[in-house]
């Protein structure tokens, strides 16, 4: 059965840390581009990190660079997101997603990328407070 399961999420203080992670079965994750979603209440889902394995390339949303970090475990076959230095703006719900889709600066900061990505997690809440 293919299934993202993730994990971690919580409440985390303002410029506290805090890191998700999303196992994979039924597929192995590093033959596929990963991306990490968020969703705000009364926003649309946007990208936040993707990665391709191939190449080895992680791209990041401009509001989330240098705080954000993915990365892939393929003995473990999980993915991961540490967040750091978190704002109030990150709160959401949180999602992996896996699909054929090659990791660029335009999946991260254009709209509709998600639709290229064909697994996708449960999602998690993560909460930052002030």
């Amino acid at each position: 059965q293919v299934q993202l399961v993730e994990s971690g999420g919580g409440l985390v203080q303002a410029g506290g840390s805090l890191s998700l992670s999303c196992a994979a079965s039924g597929f192995t994750l590093a033959d596929y581009g990963i991306g990490w979603f968020r969703q705000a209440p009364g926003k649309d889902r946007e990208a936040v990190s993707c990665f391709s394995s191939n190449v080895g390339f992680a791209a990041y949303r401009a509001s989330v660079k240098d705080r954000f970090t993915v990365s892939i475990d393929t003995a473990k076959n999980t993915m991961y997101l540490q967040m750091n230095d978190r704002k109030q703006e990150d709160t959401g719900d949180y999602y992996c997603a896996a699909g054929r889709v090659q990791c660029s600066e335009t999946v991260v900061n254009a709209p509709g990328w998600d639709a290229w990505y064909d697994k996708w997690g449960q999602g998690i809440q993560v909460t930052v407070s002030s």
